[in-house]
């Protein structure tokens, strides 16, 4: 793994024009980073003020300002062309979907890049013309980061042969300081859960299942971190549930292994879930993990060993699921100690840049023998 049988140095662009999107500005960074250690050339195309754009200023990439309104915005195309046809890439990456509608307009021959695009959310595509030209015709390979993702392109008519499936990863090195000794049996359990603050990832039913333990007569913290547009509509309905005191919203977090160094359980009740990043970093940071059994949580989750899945929007699951980690925590323990483990062996940032590194000599290869 890793490409390290491969001589030839590449000149890769990479396309991402998204202001801020949440976890995978992390992926695209841990990317650079590996390509930037292994040697090769990396030019990246992102919003001037954008995370990404800022973060990446000491990786020693060539950073160049890309704004695209929506899909439609067609105004970068003419200098974009140019730009492609002077530098002579070998890849372009394109790790957005805005950046991938671009590809439509972007130049093609036997001479010029192969074009990469990578598929992270997991809503389906339309079985049309359109997706078929965008996936079969106008990129040579798609990166999906979970088999539900790999599954929906398939159903919309993309050619399975065109499709790598890799994973997603994290970095376990920064999570190692905070896999804690265990505390007191006597101590209340802490619950948290880390997500943009919408629909799809379920919070009304982490609140709901608080409130039937409440109920039950558990005693159980609550951390909710994350901002988004149900903020104001969650905190009023955990003061219905009467949870204030059980209930706190920290709102966005930076320091993500400091947050889920205060946990014993981490929670992510999503309705839908492309893969689940705050999982694997919960895991990384030996927490154990209750999810929904739903989209990529399934590939990340071994139920009963690294963490408990449930039916998504099923209250009595879920609280079944909190209390009996909140009653046991050797097991507990247990199943965050198997997370860790399953992280370092097949979900790090390392990892996941090797294969894409692979991918885009492979990509090559195929060109060449054609």
């Amino acid at each position: 793994m890793g490409g390290s049988g491969h001589s030839r140095l590449l000149k890769i662009l990479h396309i991402d024009p998204e202001r801020n999107w949440g976890g995978g500005e992390a992926q695209v960074l841990g990317l650079l980073a590996y390509l930037s250690r292994r040697g090769h050339r990396n030019d990246l195309l992102a919003h001037p003020h954008g995370r990404l754009f800022e973060r990446s200023g000491h990786l020693g990439v060539k950073r160049l300002a890309l704004v695209v309104r929506n899909d439609l915005d067609l105004r970068p195309v003419p200098a974009l062309r140019r730009l492609i046809r002077d530098e002579r890439y070998d890849i372009v990456h394109l790790h957005t979907k805005r950046a991938h509608a671009l590809s439509l307009w972007l130049p093609r021959g036997p001479q010029g890049p192969k074009y990469l695009v990578t598929r992270r959310m997991d809503y389906p595509e339309a079985k049309n013309w359109y997706t078929k030209l965008l996936y079969n015709r106008r990129v040579d390979g798609v990166v999906a980061i979970s088999r539900v993702i790999m599954n929906l392109l398939v159903e919309a008519g993309v050619e399975p042969e065109r499709i790598r499936l890799i994973h997603s990863g994290v970095d376990p090195q920064q999570f190692y300081p905070f896999v804690a000794v265990p505390e007191s049996a006597e101590q209340e359990a802490v619950v948290g859960t880390l997500a943009v603050l919408e629909e799809r990832k379920g919070h009304r039913y982490l609140l709901e299942a608080a409130a039937l333990l409440k109920r039950r007569g558990y005693k159980i913290k609550y951390l909710i971190a994350g901002d988004g547009p149900l903020r104001d509509r969650l905190q009023e309905r955990a003061a219905a549930l009467n949870l204030q005191d059980e209930v706190c919203f920290f709102g966005f977090v930076a320091d993500t292994p400091g947050f889920l160094s205060q946990l014993d359980i981490f929670l992510l009740p999503s309705l839908y879930e492309g893969l689940g990043v705050a999982a694997l970093e919960a895991m990384a940071a030996g927490k154990p993990v209750i999810a929904s059994r739903v989209g990529g949580l399934v590939e990340l989750v071994a139920d009963g060993e690294t963490g408990l899945l449930v039916a998504p929007k099923e209250v009595e699951g879920l609280a079944q699921a909190i209390a009996r980690l909140a009653r046991d925590k050797a097991l507990a323990r247990a199943m965050g100690m198997r997370g860790v483990e399953s992280v370092r062996s097949h979900f790090s940032l390392e990892q996941m840049a090797a294969r894409n590194e692979d991918y885009y000599y492979e990509l090559i290869a195929e060109s060449a023998k054609s």
